[in-house]
């Protein structure tokens, strides 16, 4: 069966790729820069940018398994957002998800189904200080989930998402930083006293990419922290 997992070259994409390849799927590693873990995998590369519909379009044919991991960050305030942020934070993580799901269902369709598994986040779920565009994109991301999953349930195709919490990765190390954070400072807020790995998400993901009688469920992955 054909995966593939956009933002694999890197965190929790990378981490899903390595994953499911282990469980014997044939990965396409969707990134704008692929070629480390694709080679890693010997898995197919592609060159994608999320925000291209002609790009999308061409990834997507014969895909069985979708894992929308591509994403981007922001670390303002609303006043403090610039128009130009907030538009690519969207057009990343709401409209690269939307293109994703829009081309890869009628190749699943043709196929008699598949399964998609959108990455979200706890910002969808509760506010975070100072992630306005953040909190509001992967917001449209849960919505658009539970959207496609009542949409294409009778045509066999699973529509879930995975709600991770803070995860122990460059990209989260950057962001905190721009934030003017520290990584200490969120390890003492998590309930179990530690971040997640890119490996306990990706665990989560190959879960809803295989429960037959799971969609539309948006599964929390946050060591307790929206539970606390």
């Amino acid at each position: 069966m054909r995966a593939v997992v956009t933002g694999g070259g890197s965190g929790i994409g990378a981490a899903v790729a390595h994953r499911l390849a282990d469980d014997g799927f044939d990965i396409t590693v969707a990134d704008l820069e692929p070629d480390a873990v694709a080679t890693d995998l010997g898995a197919t590369g592609v060159r994608l940018d999320v925000r291209d519909e002609a790009q999308v379009a061409r990834t997507m044919d014969g895909v069985d398994l979708l894992v929308n991991a591509a994403g981007i960050g922001s670390t303002t305030s609303a006043p403090d957002t610039p128009v130009e942020v907030w538009d690519d934070v969207f057009a990343v993580n709401a409209r690269g998800t939307f293109l994703c799901c829009k081309h890869a269902i009628p190749a699943m369709k043709a196929q008699g189904g598949g399964a998609i598994v959108n990455v979200a986040s706890i910002a969808a779920l509760v506010g975070l200080k100072n992630r306005a565009a953040y909190c509001a994109s992967k917001g449209a991301v849960v919505a658009l989930t539970r959207a496609l999953a009542v949409d294409h349930v009778g045509d066999r195709i699973r529509v879930n998402a995975v709600c991770p919490g803070t995860i122990d990765t460059p990209w989260v190390e950057r962001l905190v930083g721009n934030a003017g954070e520290s990584l200490d400072a969120l390890r003492a807020r998590q309930p179990m006293g530690r971040l997640g790995t890119p490996e306990e998400v990706a665990d989560a993901v190959v879960y809803l990419a295989t429960a037959e009688f799971v969609t539309g469920t948006i599964l929390t992955v946050d060591g307790g922290l929206t539970a606390a």
